[in-house]
């Protein structure tokens, strides 16, 4: 568990698993949809069909809880995109609307970005998002993250074509940083 004054970043617990269904997979066209990947489909499952595979995100390395003031409002998590080298790429949703755009996101990667880079043996942390997704882009480079790729017009979203954006930040670049807390 990571706190950061009302935030807490954690792994997820049985008890968890209500909420985070509610926030995540009882709506068919939740409204977070509309800004994480919604290129890509998303299916509503009921209660038991998500406790089916929910065991995989509890007590999980990868897969952390986010609160602000101890309510349940997001999850944080990292992939690894190549065994190799260990190049980790990171995920962040906040499921609700009054959490987006007041840096909640910047401080919740902040507290990832630190215990991924004290924990884990990298070079690198990354994420991939949409030019769509213009706050996520934004947090990224309150982040110190560079853009390592744009590839164009290969996100097709209602009607339009958006561009594919990958952002990344050296374990160097991130210990220079003026604002390590």
């Amino acid at each position: 568990m990571i706190q950061d004054n009302e935030i807490t970043i954690r792994s997820i617990k049985e008890e968890d698993l209500p909420i985070l269904w509610e926030l995540a997979f009882k709506d068919e066209s939740p409204e977070w949809k509309k800004w994480d990947a919604p290129y890509y489909s998303h299916q509503a499952l009921s209660y038991e069909k998500f406790l089916e595979n929910a065991y995989r995100w509890q007590e999980q390395d990868d897969f952390w809880l986010i609160e602000v003031n101890g309510v349940v409002c997001g999850t944080v998590s990292y992939y690894i995109e190549d065994k190799t080298s260990f190049w980790i790429e990171t995920g962040i949703i906040l499921y609700e609307a009054p959490n987006w755009g007041n840096g909640i996101g910047t401080r919740v990667f902040r507290m990832w970005f630190n215990h991924l880079f004290q924990t884990l043996p990298i070079v690198r942390i990354g994420f991939t998002t949409w030019s769509g997704n213009k706050r996520m882009m934004h947090v990224g480079e309150k982040l110190g993250m560079t853009l390592e790729a744009r590839i164009r017009k290969v996100r097709y979203y209602d009607g339009n074509y958006y561009d594919s954006i990958r952002m990344g930040i050296l374990r160097e670049e991130w210990e220079q940083r003026e604002d390590t807390e």
